[in-house]
């Protein structure tokens, strides 16, 4: 008795059921293969990525040697667990690990402390509800935090000021053994901060300065670079503004208070500690699209921790 046949699949089924077919034969064809060549790779690709495997390959991928003293260690989790989905962040705040935990990521690489201390010492919190809630938030949700702060820095040119000065469009007039040191069209202070606001996203920022002086010779500084730094800077440098992240009040600015009534034409502009390094993200991120694409990973802007009326 000849059977009646059964209507065709529809287009969508029928492409499955051909790839289906397809993937069945590709894992028994692998798995009569010895275990070299293509078949090895399969299974290597397979693997589980650990938050390990990323942390030593992107320390290894920072000229000179690993650091023996650095802060650049797990602020929570384990090196052993499986990556899911990476967070690229300058600040693990509440609401960062919020949105991580809302991506379905697991790790957080952050360029800033965690625990409001430079160490991370958190001996002096235990007791702190606001620390507590924070520890518990990443536990709960199996969370694991890497600072990466040292690494990056002691690449030269640094990533973070070469990712600033592409962000407010100086590429072009940095100087190539000295980004932070930049000669730009001349513009007047006042003009130059609107340039800084708009470009990186500033509400307001603080300065020192006559808002007519013309600016050329640029000093930037992200960060927190310290009096140090700052002060060398504008001795060796002589620029006609220095642009830096955050300062000590009684230190930097009274340096240029003072010079400006010696009669130096120094002006200063403070941008913000988050606002001028979070560009930087963008060299973490990168390498991860690049070392590790089947693993997503994205940035989150922890937002200005400050704000003005």
């Amino acid at each position: 008795m000849k059977h009646k046949p059964e209507p065709a699949a529809s287009g969508y089924f029928h492409n499955r059921r051909l790839f289906l077919q397809s993937i069945t034969t590709l894992a028994a064809g692998q798995l009569l293969l010895p275990l070299t060549g293509n078949a090895a790779s399969f299974f290597t690709r397979m693997k589980p990525v650990t938050v390990g495997d990323i942390m030593d390959q992107m320390i290894a991928a920072v000229p000179g040697p690993r650091l023996t003293e650095t802060v650049d260690t797990l602020k929570s989790g384990s090196r052993d667990k499986e990556v899911k989905g990476i967070v690229v962040t300058m600040f693990a705040t509440v609401d960062v690990i919020r949105k991580t935990i809302a991506a379905g990521a697991n790790f957080i690489i952050a360029h800033e402390p965690t625990f409001y201390n430079h160490p991370d010492e958190t001996n002096w919190l235990k007791d702190d509800a606001v620390y507590q809630y924070k520890a518990k938030l990443l536990k709960d949700n199996d969370i694991t935090v890497w600072r990466f702060h040292d690494y990056i820095h002691t690449i030269e040119p640094d990533p973070v000021t070469v990712a600033v000065n592409a962000q407010l469009g100086w590429t072009p007039y940095a100087d190539k053994s000295l980004p932070n040191s930049l000669q730009i069209p001349t513009i007047p202070l006042k003009d130059l901060i609107q340039h800084l606001k708009s470009k990186l996203g500033i509400e307001k920022v603080r300065y020192i300065g006559d808002p007519a002086q013309l600016c050329s010779r640029i000093l930037i500084m992200p960060g927190a670079a310290g009096k140090e730094k700052h002060i060398a800077g504008i001795s060796k440098l002589h620029p006609d503004v220095l642009i830096c992240g955050e300062i000590s009040e009684w230190e930097t600015a009274e340096y240029v208070r003072d010079a400006r009534a010696e009669g130096v034409p120094i002006a200063l502009i403070v941008l913000g500690h988050i606002a001028s390094e979070d560009p930087g993200s963008t060299w973490v991120l990168n390498w991860l699209k690049a070392h590790y694409p089947q693993i997503p990973a994205k940035h989150i802007h922890p937002g200005n921790s400050l704000s003005f009326l």
